[in-house]
């Protein structure tokens, strides 16, 4: 169909193409029972890239991503390519992206599914029915700035330099997409950052301040030091629902919250950028975990977190909200009938692979749409 979406679709390494096949299957339930149709494009990234290509990312892939409605990205990296020089890293590829796209704003949920409140570290009463957003600025602060780098002294020792900065740009953009992202939740901003500190963080907090007087002061916004957050999230998460912080703190702050969850194979991502004169924005969508390689091929993995990050593809490069509110109740309840993959398995629960999850979930949305 001519309305279909232009979709990238780039497993990478490790368990990457496992969980990125289960993924497709369920694109192909959508293609096949819905009016939501996908023209999907497959390219090698990472190090299966650098394999065949001597590059981690060819011009030609970077050019179909750049044309690209959407993208769904799965892992990269393993320990075979550890000896590599930087630049020809796995991971570079994915900064790559990053930067080459203007991947500015990072979408990290937390959400506790009720079948998995027991797999959380905390207590069930603390996690139970949990659903946080974290947005990372992606692109600035203390891991682009400059000057950076490790110099001698001359007494012979050595200094390492990084720098944390940020523009008016930079933090109104990204403060606009969390407003408008909680616009669409439960209304409720924290702004996290250090303005007691650091002048960035300063910055930080003015910046986000006249962003809510100027146009969302329906909304609520909260100023947090990042430290008080990091105790919160793990004292009382449900007081969150939008977080909205600097690429630093946003690291820190999403891995925490993703502790909360019992497993990263439970957490999906995306990564925005700015809105061309079509209304389009480029995107990418991509599971938390990392390419797993010591479960590589056993069937192990869980793809839950690959086909959530197609959920959000749907919602906020789409606009099909109804669709990805299907593929969460569709893992809702393949959790509630008591299956689990490896990372996630609990006595007394059924004990399944991949793709038989891959599977499961196709069915339970086959039982959603009868």
């Amino acid at each position: 169909m001519s309305t279909n979406k232009k979709v990238l679709m780039l497993p990478g390494d490790g368990i990457g193409p496992e969980v990125m096949q289960q993924t497709n299957r369920v694109i192909n339930w959508f293609d096949k029972n819905t009016e939501v149709g996908f023209d999907i494009e497959e390219e090698l990234v990472g190090g299966a890239s650098y394999d065949k290509y001597n590059t981690p990312i060819t011009d030609e892939v970077m050019e179909k991503a750049l044309n690209a409605d959407a993208i769904l990205f799965g892992a990269v990296g393993g320990p075979e390519y550890d000896d590599l020089s930087f630049d020809v890293k796995p991971e570079r590829a994915l900064l790559k992206l990053r930067k080459d796209l203007g991947l500015f704003a990072n979408l990290r949920p937390a959400i506790v599914f009720n079948a998995l409140e027991d797999a959380s570290s905390l207590k069930t009463e603390i996690v139970r029915g949990l659903d946080i957003m974290i947005l990372r600025e992606l692109t600035g602060g203390i891991y682009f700035g400059e000057p950076r780098g490790i110099e001698k002294l001359s007494d012979g020792t050595r200094r390492g330099i990084n720098t944390e900065v940020y523009s008016t740009k930079e933090i109104r953009r990204v403060g606009e997409v969390g407003f408008e992202l909680a616009s669409k939740r439960k209304g409720i901003v924290h702004s996290v950052e250090k303005a007691n500190v650091m002048e960035s963080g300063l910055l930080w907090r003015e910046e986000m301040q006249y962003l809510y007087e100027e146009k969302f002061d329906h909304l609520k916004l909260s100023h947090m030091y990042a430290d008080n957050c990091a105790m919160q999230l793990v004292r009382d998460p449900h007081q969150f629902d939008v977080i909205v912080t600097t690429n630093l703190f946003g690291d820190l702050l999403s891995d925490i919250s993703a502790a909360l969850t019992g497993s990263l194979g439970m957490l999906p991502s995306a990564s925005l950028g700015e809105y061309n004169k079509q209304g389009i924005r480029k995107s990418l969508y991509e599971p938390v975990h990392g390419s797993a390689p010591d479960i590589r091929g056993t069937g192990k993995a869980n793809p839950i977190a690959m086909i959530l990050s197609f959920a959000m593809m749907l919602r906020y490069s789409l606009d099909r909200n109804e669709e990805a509110d299907l593929i969460k109740k569709a893992v809702g309840l393949v959790l509630k009938d008591g299956l689990r993959t490896a990372d996630i398995f609990q006595s007394g629960k059924t004990l399944i692979s991949t793709e038989k999850m891959g599977e499961e979930i196709c069915n339970r949305l086959d039982r959603i749409a009868n």
